[in-house]
């Protein structure tokens, strides 16, 4: 799907892709790469009327955003758990019911099975279909908890709280002379890509490093986004609900000195 300047989906251009020959509508919920948050209930609206079903790559819009899968009315939703303050290696995959009974399962193992004779075998009903073998049992132990903390925090107040840290950083690196802001979507998660004139992204990050401060710099597994964006890599500021306005002003003042280092 092309995108915008700003990085948004171009919805004109995601509708003309349809056909007769379209099986499934992937695309992520937030862009871990610009933040931008996509028009997901439209774009899932466009695909049902054409009998097409939906994946939501929902692992950038669960640790920012209220999500309730019913009433986005996708098909699919996959989210990890490291994400959102979790173990890693483990995380959750909602399907439609219907969906998920006409599938057969990929893979074999204890729990899986109903029944089985010489002649033929019957699976296991939905989940259990789809959990061969022993699970991670600790890490989905460890995941529920991480639920139930940022739940007990309150989504809306999570929202809120990243909104105004993201504003912030947004009007503080607007300011700065050198600093281009990549990806300028109306509507945006926690995340602030951005790149400084004449500094590669990947010395940006060991100069905020020696600073004490933490971004994720490269092309974010994203590279034909880098490509159509017109630079090779980005740093990325990630914020959540445990960071402040002064972390905020630590990231500014690192710049600068990035800046003066190769002035």
């Amino acid at each position: 799907m092309p995108i915008d300047d700003a990085g948004e989906l171009r919805i004109d251009a995601y509708e003309a892709l349809f056909g007769e020959r379209t099986r499934i509508v992937a695309l992520g919920h937030v862009s871990n790469a610009l933040g931008s948050v996509n028009p997901v209930r439209r774009m899932i609206e466009f695909a049902h009327a054409r009998g097409v079903p939906v994946l939501l790559d929902g692992a950038q819009a669960v640790p920012h955003l209220a999500v309730d899968v019913q009433a986005l009315d996708c098909d699919f939703y996959a989210f990890s758990g490291h994400k959102m303050c979790g173990p890693t290696g483990i995380g959750v995959l909602y399907g439609r019911a219907s969906l998920l009974e006409a599938m057969q399962p990929f893979k074999g193992g204890g729990d899986m099975i109903h029944t089985v004779t010489f002649e033929k075998t019957t699976y296991n009903s939905i989940p259990h279909k789809f959990e061969a073998g022993t699970p991670p049992i600790a890490a989905a132990i460890g995941l529920g908890a991480a639920a139930d903390y940022l739940s007990s925090i309150g989504m809306a107040a999570i929202g809120a709280h990243e909104h105004a840290l993201l504003q912030y950083a947004t009007e503080q690196l607007d300011a700065l002379p050198g600093v281009r802001i990549v990806g300028t979507a109306p509507q945006k998660a926690a995340v602030l890509s951005f790149v400084l004139e004449g500094i590669h992204a990947h010395d940006v990050g060991t100069l905020l490093n020696e600073e004490g401060v933490a971004v994720r710099t490269g092309h974010h597994c994203a590279q034909p986004l880098m490509k159509r964006l017109g630079v090779s890599a980005t740093s990325r500021a990630s914020f959540a609900f445990y960071n402040t306005l002064a972390e905020v002003d630590a990231l500014v003042a690192g710049i600068r000195s990035a800046q003066k280092v190769f002035a």
